[in-house]
């Protein structure tokens, strides 16, 4: 996707604004992804548990989970997928704007009509997944539906020709980061604080951040090093550097 981006600015077709605008998307809706997969393992710890097995059983000497990995980390998938249900980092998409008159179940939409899909619903819609407002990544385990625009019911990119070009890239970085993260670190809550009482209350905006900062006690898998850390608050900036000094730390 980088090397057709540069060739079309070298073309003169594409400008440093829309540059900047991809890649602040990439970021924003990255760091989002990992806030509400950390949170929602937080609330899960058996589900965090399994994950970190899978990951630590790939390992080996190295120590670390790399790209080659990936393909192997079926669970840590599964629960990428059900956050991703659940908490889309996008869960309007991308506003859209109607070409020509169309009637949809009665309703006439008109041209130029701004329309919102909400994936968010869904995503959560019972007449297309039982138990929709439970954490259940197994639900992905035996499962043919994926998120990159064939299966209406699941589409947090988006569908079409205007899916979301990063879709690739994002999730190698999603699961990248969150495998390391499972690896190096067992992640515990701060005394006093149940798996209840972690909010799920989102922010408004075209990217849904985790409103509340998460606040986690991290422990080296390796040294037994402890730090506690508010994670990923509603900025990103904060969440994205947080992010990245653990995966250099991993590294």
């Amino acid at each position: 996707m980088i090397s057709v981006l540069y060739i079309f600015y070298e073309l003169g077709q594409l400008s440093i604004n829309s540059l900047q605008d991809i890649l602040v998307a990439g970021v924003d809706t990255t760091t989002a992804t990992l806030v509400w997969a950390l949170t929602l393992l937080a609330k899960n710890p058996k589900v965090m548990k399994k994950a970190q097995n899978e990951v630590r059983s790939l390992t080996g000497k190295k120590g670390k989970i790399t790209e080659d990995d990936l393909h192997q980390l079926h669970y840590l998938k599964c629960i990428i997928k059900e956050t991703l249900r659940l908490q889309p980092p996008a869960p309007l998409l991308v506003p859209r704007e109607t070409m020509k008159h169309c009637i949809i179940d009665g309703y006439h939409i008109y041209p130029k009509t701004q329309l919102l899909v909400n994936a968010w619903t869904i995503g959560r819609d019972p007449e297309y997944w039982e138990n929709p407002e439970e954490f259940i990544p197994e639900r992905f385990t035996d499962s043919s539906i994926d998120f990159k625009g064939q299966h209406f019911e699941f589409i947090p990119f988006g569908s079409g020709r205007r899916v979301c070009p990063g879709i690739q890239l994002g999730m190698v970085i999603v699961e990248l980061t969150l495998a390391n993260l499972l690896c190096s670190f067992n992640w515990e809550l701060p005394k006093g604080i149940k798996e209840e009482d972690i909010d799920m209350e989102g922010s408004l905006g075209i990217t849904m951040h985790k409103k509340n900062a998460l606040q986690l006690v991290a422990t080296n898998y390796n040294y037994h090093h402890q730090w506690s850390f508010f994670i990923c608050r509603s900025c990103c900036c904060c969440c994205y550097c947080f992010c990245l000094c653990l995966i250099f730390y991993c590294f």
